[in-house]
Order: structure tokens, then C-alpha cells, then sequence
């Protein structure tokens, strides 16, 4: 999609061993009804480079492309970034879809207010999860306005396609490439934090993929991440006691669902011990029947509870459950 001039939206897409899914990608670029934009795609280091640039023959006059070594999807959208000409990111993931009123409506979502930073929507899930069929905001709802408050609270969910001023995130720092996940979500918080807006439509206006094997479904993998986003925060902002609680809390929370994944993930490779020290810091925070109950019985049977887990994955799901 050439523009003469400076565009209106720079559009990213990190790609990373996403060969089978980037056509469907640019394409529902292309079928924009706003076209003012420019595409930028990011081969970060990929596997698949060779079938990926065979691909991206086919639109060689009509995108910017860049190979760099492996570095992660917030070294890969900060050199898009670099590169960008438009006053808006619009960030896509190279195994999303678009739908075609996508960019029109987020550009207009700015009109709202001067104020106005980022802008997302709500989205059609779909691909290997049991998730597909649902859309995005009755699973991860936001609800009222997005504050940085509101953000730790976890009442609001901006997703990672997104849009938003790119001198905004620019002020901001951009992403922290130390991040293997949560990188957005860290963005989110700095520019919150400064006061800008962020604003949604519940609209699903994008297809969102779920893939066995991503690192969204590597539970331990996002809430350390997550963690350390937390633990960043309280190192480097400039908090009100209100928000230190706020923040102080929600470390709490995570380090309890972290436990309770490590756990689970040490019973299923036979680490008893690991499992009840882990599980049992998990049900400090939560104090649940079933968690006391699981560890009642670890600590009496730890061979009759992988059993009866396995039945009841066999019985419920006609498979064994312990990787999902």
C-alpha cells in the first residue's frame, strides 16, 4: 500500500516462524477500506526466513522489509517503530487478521479528545484453543475507563493489536525489549501513568489466533513476566501510596497464580515436594476447598492423585490435559 507522501498509519508486523499465517495477514491489510498506510514488516530472526521472504515476493513493491537478528516481539516492534513515517502505530500480530473497517474506526476513535494515546477493540477468537468461537472482552472484559489504575486492577484488558500515536510511545520508551511477554502491557502502564488517555470499542473488528505452543498459553512463562512488569513499576515510578498498595497487591495475586502453575507443573513431573511447597504458598493467598483438598491428598497419595487426574482427563476430555 504506497503513499507518495507520509502516511497516516504505519502498520507493524513482527514476524517470527509465521510463514502459513502471514499472507492472510497482509492481505486483510490490503482490503482496508482506509488506505492512508504504510506496511512494515519485521523478519526477527525467524526459522522460516526462506519460505517467509518467498512470500513476501508477492508484495515487495507495496511493503518496507526488514531482517534482524532474533531479539523478541518488542525488539521486532521497536525497530518497525524506528522505521515509521505516520502520526499512528497500528500494531499486527503476522498471524491476525483485520477486518476491513479495522483501521477506519480506529482512526477515528482519536477524534474523541486531543488527549486520546491508544485505541483498541475487542476481537473473534479463533484457531487451536478452546477459546475459538468466543470474542476477546467476554473473556478479558474491560469495562469503564481506562486508567492506569484500572490497568492494575485488571478491570480493563488492552490488547496487544492496537493503535496509537507514535510520538506518544516514542515519549514513552517504547518497549521494553527485556520482556519476553507483557511488553505491552508495560507500555500501557507508562503511558497511562502520564496521564493520556486510552479508549476501546467492543466492536470485534479483528480476528485474534490462539496456537498450541504460543507463549500466551505458557502460564508460568506470563506471570513471571508479568511479575517482573509489577516489580518494574515499583522500582522506577513515581507511585502515590495509593497506587504503591494498588501495585503491592497485585504482586501478591501474581506470585500466588505463579505458584499455583509451578505447582501444578511439578506434580506432573513427579516433584511432590516442589508441588505442596509451591501449591501450599497458593493457597495461603487463595484459601480455596479444592486447592486443600489437592493438597490433603498429595501429601497422603501422590500416586492416587496423578491417577485420578488422568481419569478424569480421559473421562472429561478423551485426553491427557497436563501440557494445556
Amino acid at each position: 500500500m504506497k503513499n507518495s507522501g507520509v502516511p497516516a498509519v504505519s502498520v507493524i508486523i513482527p514476524a517470527y516462524n509465521t510463514s502459513q499465517y502471514i499472507r492472510e495477514a497482509l492481505d486483510s491489510v490490503f482490503a482496508q477500506t482506509f488506505k492512508d498506510c504504510e506496511i512494515i514488516v519485521i523478519n526477527d530472526g525467524s526459522p522460516d526466513t526462506e519460505r517467509l521472504e518467498q512470500i513476501l515476493c508477492d508484495y515487495q513493491d507495496r511493503i518496507v522489509y526488514l531482517k534482524k537478528e532474533n531479539g523478541g516481539v518488542a525488539s521486532a516492534r521497536n525497530a518497525g517503530i524506528s522505521l515509521a513515517r505516520g502520526k499512528y502505530l497500528a500494531m499486527l500480530d503476522s498471524d491476525d487478521i483485520w477486518l476491513p473497517e479495522y483501521l477506519e474506526k480506529q482512526v477515528s476513535s482519536f477524534a474523541a479528545g486531543s488527549d486520546i494515546a491508544a485505541s483498541y477493540t475487542n476481537a473473534m477468537i479463533f484457531g487451536d484453543s478452546p477459546l475459538a468461537g468466543k470474542d476477546f472482552m467476554s473473556i478479558f472484559p474491560s469495562e469503564g475507563e481506562v486508567t492506569f489504575r484500572t490497568l492494575l486492577e485488571a478491570k480493563v484488558h488492552v490488547v496487544g493489536t492496537s493503535m496509537a500515536l507514535r510520538q506518544v510511545v516514542i515519549d514513552a520508551g517504547m518497549y521494553d525489549e527485556t520482556l519476553a511477554t507483557s511488553e505491552d502491557f508495560d507500555l500501557w502502564l507508562r503511558i497511562a501513568h502520564q496521564g493520556w488517555r486510552i479508549v476501546y470499542n467492543k466492536q470485534p473488528l479483528f480476528r485474534y489466533r490462539r496456537r498450541g505452543g504460543c507463549l500466551s498459553d505458557d502460564q508460568i512463562s506470563f506471570w513471571s513476566s508479568f511479575l517482573r512488569v509489577m516489580e518494574k513499576i515499583e522500582r522506577t515510578m513515581p507511585l502515590t501510596q495509593k497506587e504503591r498498595e494498588i501495585v503491592e497487591a497485585r504482586c501478591n495475586y501474581i506470585k500466588a497464580m505463579l505458584s499455583l502453575y509451578v505447582g501444578k507443573q511439578s506434580f506432573f513431573a513427579g516433584e511432590t515436594a516442589k508441588a505442596i511447597e509451591n501449591l501450599t504458598f497458593a493457597n495461603e493467598y487463595f484459601r480455596t476447598l479444592k486447592l486443600s483438598i489437592v493438597l490433603w491428598m498429595l501429601r497422603l497419595a501422590p500416586g492416587l492423585m496423578l491417577n485420578l487426574y488422568q481419569a478424569r482427563d480421559r473421562l472429561m476430555f478423551r485426553k491427557d490435559t497436563r501440557s494445556l
